[in-house]
């Protein structure tokens, strides 16, 4: 890590670094984040060896107080050991990036769509509570409650490569509060997560296979919106691939914004395609529906939120929809690199 360090800081000295002003931010961002670890890293050892003190104390003096903070201290390095290790092993190539969630709501309808509405709720108060910002780049609302889509931001150190884990089908089973009939109904959702791409990434796209779109942004937003067409839509003929946002105050804006989501998808896109063709790939995605989720949250008739991946569960559901999900994210990615 050392060496890493020095290799950076040397780079920063060399004549022209800070010309190329986007390469200097990823190179300045990339020492923070080193700096970061070594500093915890560093903090670790220096408790690690307080530890080791109280504990010659204790061989010595026998004293009940000394080893219940001990005992304290003890667990709460492990915890932060066990998260520290974690942070390093986020080694993937877009593993740093902020990401870009999109949630989906499957057939159900209004159910469907209060869970996708639960969804960002969870996601939100996940990211406030772990020091990331968010920024919502697209929402369609539901006709009666919910949302029909939403697309976020998160930004901030390894968003991408924590946020990763939850890519893929979750599934709701509750008394449903639409129903006069007070029946228990199961509604899907899918969370779709991929890293924000930076200009620094190239790849090729052609002006003519771009359809572009402006429509009245939707939803709370001040006087600006609803008085002009701001809201930008790109639909990438070839693959079909559709992006759009309205978060910004300037179609120009909300243009860049779109172009980069699409830059996301077709690399996340031509990467699977280093194993897969395009009709490959189509045929194996998987339905918002039974049998493809890979998390259950049980409201009723017992409550239990359960991965179905690593097999991790835990009965707090509400807890759960309050953000609490570090376990889960956790769990995944210990069995992801520990196979």
């Amino acid at each position: 890590m050392q060496i890493k360090i020095k290799e950076l800081e040397d780079k920063m000295t060399k004549p022209n670094f800070w010309d190329d002003s986007k390469s200097a931010s990823k190179t300045l961002q990339e020492l923070k984040s080193l700096k970061g670890k070594e500093k915890s890293f560093s903090k670790f050892t220096n408790e690690l060896d307080m530890l080791k003190d109280i504990l010659e104390l204790i061989e010595t003096e026998n004293d009940e107080e000394l080893q219940n903070d001990f005992l304290k201290n003890m667990k709460n390095i492990e915890k932060e050991l066990e998260k520290f290790e974690i942070q390093m092993l986020l080694s993937g190539k877009y593993d740093n990036n902020n990401a870009i969630v999109t949630l989906h709501p499957g057939a159900g309808g209004t159910e469907s769509q209060d869970w996708a509405q639960m969804l960002y709720r969870m996601y939100s108060r996940w990211a406030n509570k772990n020091g990331y910002n968010i920024k919502e780049l697209d929402y369609l609302e539901g006709e009666e409650a919910g949302i029909k889509s939403v697309t976020f931001l998160v930004s901030g150190e390894n968003a991408y490569g924590y946020l990763k884990t939850e890519k893929g089908v979750h599934r709701l089973v509750r008394i449903s509060p639409f129903d006069a009939g007070g029946r228990r109904h199961t509604s899907f959702a899918s969370v779709e997560v991929l890293p924000e791409i930076n200009d620094e990434v190239e790849i090729e796209i052609n002006n003519e296979d771009l359809r572009i779109d402006t429509y009245r942004a939707s939803g709370a937003g001040g006087q600006h919106i609803n008085k002009t067409d701001s809201a930008v839509r790109i639909t990438h003929i070839p693959t079909n691939i559709v992006v759009s946002c309205q978060s910004e105050r300037s179609q120009i804006q909300n243009k860049e914004t779109a172009m980069r989501m699409l830059k996301s998808k077709l690399i996340d896109l031509k990467e699977k395609e280093q194993k897969e063709t395009i009709n490959e790939l189509k045929g194996q995605q998987r339905e918002i529906a039974w049998g493809n989720q890979i998390r259950s949250y049980v409201f009723c008739p017992y409550t239990l939120v359960k991965d179905h991946r690593t097999g991790y569960e835990v009965g707090n559901v509400q807890a759960v929809m309050d953000g609490e999900i570090d376990d889960f994210i956790d769990t995944y990615l210990k069995m992801q690199l520990n196979p």
